[in-house]
């Protein structure tokens, strides 16, 4: 896969993230689940700017950068503070897994935000109730 590519299905996973956060932190109260709301709000403000982050890379490079989708589907039901966590774990461990593959396309700058990038969703997974991993985003290699 290109850099360009990979740099869009990138873009295209975080459009979903920012669409879905959206809608999972309004599921939530920052009266009633104080922690789970912070961190639907982190989540959040953290997608959204790596998804601009990601536009201007696609721009930079003289493209026009993939669009979001008018909608998106959640992974689960959002009844309950549980199903959204894992709702969020869930997007999250996409997302990790789009940033291994950028991690795997790009070099120089590009690839140490991504490295960055991945670091950090993989440490918000363990905020969700994740597991660790040795690398993240590559559970072929979850047994090493």
């Amino acid at each position: 896969m290109s850099t360009l590519e990979t740099l869009q299905s990138t873009l295209a996973a975080e459009h979903a993230a920012v669409w879905a956060f959206g809608t999972l932190g309004a599921q939530t109260s920052q009266s009633g689940q104080p922690a789970l709301y912070a961190l639907m709000t982190t989540a959040y403000t953290t997608h959204r700017s790596r998804r601009d982050q990601l536009i201007r890379a696609v721009r930079d490079l003289g493209v026009e950068p993939v669009a979001s989708d008018v909608a998106y589907e959640l992974p689960n039901d959002l009844s309950t503070p549980a199903n959204l966590a894992a709702a969020a774990l869930q997007i999250e461990t996409g997302c990790a897994g789009v940033y291994a593959d950028l991690v795997a396309n790009t070099y120089g700058d590009q690839r140490r935000w991504a490295i960055v990038a991945l670091t950090d969703t993989a440490v918000r997974e363990l905020s969700f109730r994740g597991s660790p991993q040795t690398f993240p985003g590559m559970p072929e290699l979850a047994d090493r």
